[in-house]
């Protein structure tokens, strides 16, 4: 569900006095003329989950680089939490807590170390860190392993004490970088656990992934990104709801599947769309009742002989292939 007190403008854009993240035209072109990020227009309220959504390469990571100061942007600007990133990384810093894609995690010290000194870098007196560390073991569960070496630890071990390091001085915005890429089932579940727990009083989480369950479930709002730019913007339910079917039919076929499309868009009662996807072809349907039999007949009668048949609800995915033709993992 949206924030409390955003409204919706024409264009479907979410408007709203107070943000907590502002991004306008935020640019990122790399050496070769490579255009990362192009001219990113992102508002992010307090206290929201944000999903940035899209395959490898959209520039989710890019945008989360110069959000938290690691990249430098070639044009535009960016606030977080009334900070200007670029004009003052230091300041920057001090608000934001960033749980990367790789181990970060210093190999020198023990579980409790690494959380100790993290807190005396960012300010807090020796009792503070040494409270604060202790909590954060018990909120992470990882009291256990309080004195083991962090090459001991697991790896949805390692992503969650990551995630307790990130937030133990109180950042006011919580970047989470693909978290859960490699971990088990298990390990996501738990980690999403602890921070669900932590969402009443802890800080807006901004979540880049190309995870689309993920996203779907954890989300407030969530934007799909390809190319550097964002596609759609809104709600899980609303960026389903905009397909604009409630039932998606893939099919895989002989023969040519340009021709199956206008095919079953003619013949089957409620399909909205039809379009290939790779070897396969996405049919959306509306509102109709039996819709299988009606695709083979319909196929069948054409000439055409079908190798699979599946349905499924409307997803993320659905949408960015509505979107950009194309399967959403790359």
């Amino acid at each position: 569900m949206s924030p409390s007190g955003a409204t919706v403008d024409q264009s479907g854009a979410l408007a709203r006095a107070e943000t907590v993240i502002c991004c306008e035209e935020l640019t990122k072109r790399y050496p070769g003329d490579v255009l990362a990020v192009d001219r990113l227009d992102l508002a992010v309220f307090p206290g929201e989950v944000f999903g940035l959504l899209g395959p490898n390469g959209a520039g989710k990571t890019t945008t989360a680089g110069m959000l938290t100061t690691r990249v430098i942007p070639t044009s535009g600007k960016a606030i977080v939490a009334g900070i200007d990133v670029v004009a003052h990384p230091a300041l920057a810093k001090q608000v934001i807590g960033v749980v990367p894609q790789t181990n970060t995690l210093d190999r020198a010290l023990t579980v409790w170390e690494n959380l100790y000194f993290h807190g005396r870098f960012f300010g807090l007196n020796a009792k503070e860190a040494r409270t604060a560390a202790d909590e954060s073991l018990e909120t992470f569960r990882l009291t256990e392993r309080t004195k083991a070496p962090v090459m001991a630890l697991s790896g949805g071990m390692a992503q969650r004490l990551m995630a307790a390091r990130a937030i133990l001085h109180r950042p006011s915005v919580l970047f989470l970088d693909e978290p859960t890429a490699g971990l088990d089932p298990q390990s996501r579940i738990a980690l999403w656990e602890i921070l669900d727990s932590l969402r009443d009083r802890g800080p807006t989480i901004f979540l880049s992934t190309h995870n689309m369950e993920e996203a779907d479930s954890q989300c407030d709002r969530v934007a799909i990104m390809d190319h550097g730019r964002i596609l759609a913007l809104d709600t899980p339910a609303g960026l389903k709801e905009s397909v604009g079917a409630d039932t998606i039919v893939t099919v895989a076929a002989t023969g040519d599947l340009q021709e199956l499309a206008q095919v079953l868009e003619a013949k089957v009662e409620g399909a909205t769309k039809a379009q290939r996807v790779g070897t396969t072809l996405q049919l959306h349907v509306k509102g109709a009742p039996g819709v299988l039999p009606q695709v083979v007949n319909a196929a069948e009668h054409a000439g055409f002989v079908l190798s699979d048949l599946s349905v499924a609800e409307p997803s993320l995915e659905t949408v960015f292939i509505s979107l950009t033709g194309k399967e959403l993992r790359e």
